[in-house]
């Protein structure tokens, strides 16, 4: 048996969860990435709504994490919308 000794199989099952959260929510953000930067009808209201429907995705998902957001996925999309939308 590796890991812990007393580690208990709900943890190691609340860890996969954890991990298929991860996983589904850098997909995501790939995926509202792609489409900002990518579909040339977007309006940026609408890519503004994607990147906060994205947001709310994740803290559905990760309540107590925003600051993290905030640091990995907000100056990223905020990056690719300047640049899409000819901001600042």
């Amino acid at each position: 048996m590796s890991g812990n000794c007393g580690e208990r199989p709900e943890h190691s099952s609340e860890g996969d969860q954890e991990a298929r959260n991860i996983r589904r929510l850098q997909i995501m953000i790939s995926m509202v990435m792609s489409v900002i930067g990518q579909d040339p009808n977007l309006t940026i209201e609408e890519a503004s709504e994607l990147a906060a429907g994205a947001k709310r995705a994740a803290l559905a998902m990760f309540p107590d994490k925003e600051l993290a957001y905030d640091l990995l996925y907000k100056p990223r999309l905020q990056r690719l919308m300047n640049e899409r939308f000819r901001l600042q």
